[in-house]
């Protein structure tokens, strides 16, 4: 018996006695995939063999597209209806998707589908009412005309026409429709590419259009008193989705008309046409933010932060805030259109000033945005105490601003810094205007080094902030950030020595970057890197970054399938994902423990994700991909924590990695370190040797480890532990980019170099005892 007709047998046959849990499923053919998933889907008795088969043939599927016969297709359709007779959620898109992949003409499914379309549109709540018109279509022309008679009806005039255009798609636009269906009981989240074909269908983008100013005009309507006010049912619960649907395909096609529209839209929503506290809809508001985090603009930010300060309810505004900040981090990546900024009234110098009757509130941006107050010209040292109490409304909208403005120079910085791995490139025209000459933008552009076509195959690299003068180029010459990937060692250290020559603090680390390379190592395993496997980590700390730096994973933990996770990013414009293997290992006090394993990557093809030798990688991708995982471990690893020399079978990790060889993030903080150490006022007790900044107190002499910030000290080795604490000398050292590590190395090496000093006991004690 073959594995095909083995895993067959497994989840039909009650008695089956299969055992393996990895059967190498590449044996398996794309046809006997099909049948294998449509058996799996139809298991009624779940055996141990059958478990195991059903999770072999899942993870199959969900690496490679399965084909279906024409009689395969049929079965997968009366396996659909079996379940929704017997109350059990049928996924309709799977009947879809063998539709669309099969291997022959479409067999008659009038009747499995007819029973199943029944079931459906007796229930209460009709689920994915996208995927059941397609579905309905595949039973003849009255069936749909039921189907669309029974989903249109109580559901609000905007699902109607939603409902009538859908139905006079074709069959493989509503399939493409009923991928972005989130109306779906296990909420499901669509993937952000599963948007771009409904994008591309006219008929539904024309609705999408029509929606919005439809919602508006209700919404106008209930403010002019036209349509009587009642809290939260401006739109019915099905209104709320389509128009969900609607903002998602309008908002990634970055349609002109939607700022207008939703300027008019949000506070008709979030605000009563009378003083109550309630809101027209607070779930359109909401919908519309969610709509936001998948596919933000600047104009909509601003709309929602503009709402989020005018609304009367007590609970909106600290969800909005929950929001904003997803917000702003997903617009950092949309690279697109992230670079958008509005102006805001500052001048040209990225100066704004506001009249508060004899005083001026000025807005100055530099580095961030900072507020002072003035009167006849002269600076005052703080918010006047007539402005505060006669002008409380332009001081409490003055201090929003400057939040307001930092908030949107850490997205631009993001969204730069975001655009390394799609080797972005600006006309240099527009560059010149709209981000270097920019009042906000350019405090972020000046300071990153450019790259100016300035010939055909001619790059020219310049850093605006010490430069007397651009490049002169033409309007249609490229402009790109420059990466030390592409320049040689002498060029990479040339930058490096004028930034902090000149004391220029970079938005985020570019000329000290690191960049990763493959290894032969890496040549070797092909498909998959080692590099950052077998380390142990402190996991919750791990996961927020995850978060933070947009990477997807599910959580670990001691539950079923808690167990193994990975983490996945999608870079390149949605082109590349890397992975991240990691498990859960035990509970360690307030904490977990995870440890890290392998990294790959996938390249999308034909709309699916294909693993792809790590040769194939492009080296920009590879490196800024690689730089993330690094970032993960060198963080969150329990070789960094100082407190951790005691506890458990994890000590050997610890003791190995806690003064191991560098990292390449470890040797830009080397070489930074090369820099500033000769300007510190402790430079004549400070040297570097190999991996350690070493410290000579008057006590003893400090090997500071710059991977790990650990101590070591001499003549007999013994560990010194010191508790991180953000303290230096003076507070004024300059470092060219922020890197909290590098900061805690500089504060022990002040701490350490005046050691006799010191006032903490645990610290004298150790420095005073010797092994």
């Amino acid at each position: 018996m073959n594995l095909a007709d083995r895993l067959m047998n497994a989840l039909t046959d009650p008695d089956s006695t299969y055992e393996d849990p990895t059967p190498d499923m590449a044996r398996i053919s794309d046809e006997e995939l099909g049948a294998l998933v449509t058996a799996a889907y139809g298991v009624t008795t779940w055996t141990r063999p059958a478990a195991r088969a059903h999770a072999a043939v899942k993870r199959a599927a969900d690496e490679r597209q399965p084909r279906y016969t024409p009689e395969v297709c049929r079965r997968l359709f009366e396996v659909l209806a079996e379940r929704t007779e017997k109350e059990v959620f049928a996924d309709l898109t799977l009947g879809l998707d063998a539709v669309r992949h099969r291997t022959g003409p479409l067999p008659d499914v009038s009747e499995p589908v007819g029973a199943l379309v029944e079931s459906r549109l007796a229930e209460n709540k009709v689920l994915q009412p996208y995927a059941l018109l397609a579905v309905a279509g595949l039973a003849g022309e009255e069936t749909l005309r039921t189907t669309v008679e029974r989903l249109s009806r109580d559901a609000g005039p905007i699902v109607a026409d939603e409902t009538a255009v859908v139905a006079a798609l074709t069959r493989d636009e509503q399939i493409l429709l009923a991928a972005i269906d989130r109306d779906h009981p296990f909420g499901t989240r669509p993937p952000a590419d599963a948007w771009r074909g409904p994008a591309a269908i006219s008929a539904y983008v024309a609705f999408t259009r029509r929606a919005l100013e439809a919602a508006a005009a209700r919404t106008d309507a209930i403010h002019a008193g036209e349509i009587p006010y009642r809290s939260d049912k401006a739109f019915t619960d099905r209104e709320v989705l389509a128009l969900g649907q609607a903002a998602r395909v309008a908002l990634l096609r970055d349609e002109p008309w939607l700022p207008e529209l939703f300027d008019r839209l949000l506070p008709g929503v979030a605000l009563a046409p009378t003083a109550a506290r309630t809101l027209p809809s607070q779930a359109m508001l909401y919908e519309v933010a969610r709509a936001a985090q998948d596919f933000p603009t600047p104009e909509l930010v601003t709309v929602i932060r503009t709402v989020r300060r005018n609304v009367r309810h007590a609970g909106v505004p600290r969800q909005l805030d929950k929001m904003i900040k997803k917000i702003e981090a997903a617009l950092a990546e949309r690279t697109d259109v992230a670079l958008r900024l509005p102006r805001l009234d500052f001048d040209d110098e990225g100066v704004l000033r506001r009249e508060a009757g004899d005083y001026t509130a000025v807005v100055t941006v530099t580095e961030n945005a900072t507020l002072t107050w003035e009167k006849d010209g002269r600076p005052l040292r703080g918010t006047p105490a007539p402005v505060r109490r006669d002008h409380p409304t332009l001081v409490k909208e003055v201090r929003e601003l400057v939040k307001r403005v930092d908030a949107q120079l850490v997205t631009l910085a993001r969204a730069l810094e975001g655009g390394f791995t799609v080797d972005t490139v600006h006309p240099y025209g527009w560059w010149r205007t709209e981000l270097a000459g920019h009042p906000l933008a350019r405090t972020v552009v000046r300071r990153l080094v450019w790259e100016i076509e300035v010939a055909p195959g001619d790059w020219r690299a310049v850093l605006p902030e010490a430069a007397e003068e651009l490049p002169d180029a033409p309007d249609d010459a490229s402009v790109r950030l420059w990466h030390p990937l592409r320049a040689d060692a002498d060029t990479v250290r040339g930058w490096r020595d004028l930034l902090t020559e000149g004391r220029i603090r970079q938005p985020f680390k570019q000329a000290f970057r690191e960049i990763y390379r493959l290894t032969p190592a890496e040549e070797e395993t092909g498909v998959y890197s080692n590099r950052f496997a077998a380390h142990l980590v402190h996991y919750r700390r791990m996961f927020a970054l995850f978060r933070a730096r947009g990477w997807s994973s599910d959580r670990l933990g001691p539950w079923d399938a808690g167990e193994e996770a990975e983490a996945d990013r999608v870079l390149a414009a949605g082109e590349w994902r890397i992975r991240f293997f990691h498990s859960w290992v035990d509970q360690a006090g307030d904490d977990d423990l995870a440890a890290t394993d392998q990294v790959r990557f996938d390249r999308r093809a034909d709309g699916d994700w294909r693993e792809v030798p790590l040769a194939e990688v492009p080296e920009l991708v590879f490196s800024e991909a690689m730089r993330d995982v690094d970032l993960f471990v060198g963080v969150t690893s329990i070789a960094a924590d100082p407190e951790w020399t005691d506890r458990g079978p994890e000590r050997a990790y610890w003791e190995r990695a806690s003064f191991a060889e560098l990292t390449a993030s470890a040797d830009a903080r080397r070489d930074v370190l090369e820099r500033i150490v000769p300007r510190l006022k402790i430079a004549d007790r400070c040297s570097l040797d190999g991996r350690f900044l070493v410290v000579r107190g008057d006590l003893r002499t400090y090997r500071i480890h710059i991977g790990s910030a650990n101590i070591l000290m001499d003549p007999d080795g013994a560990y010194l532990c010191i508790v991180p604490v953000r303290q230096k000398s003076d507070g004024r050292v300059f470092l060219p980019f922020e890197d909290d590590r590098l900061s805690l190395i500089l504060s022990k090496a002040f701490l350490l170099a005046a050691d006799t000093e010191i006032t903490d006991e645990t610290i004298r004690r150790q420095i005073g005892r010797r092994t």
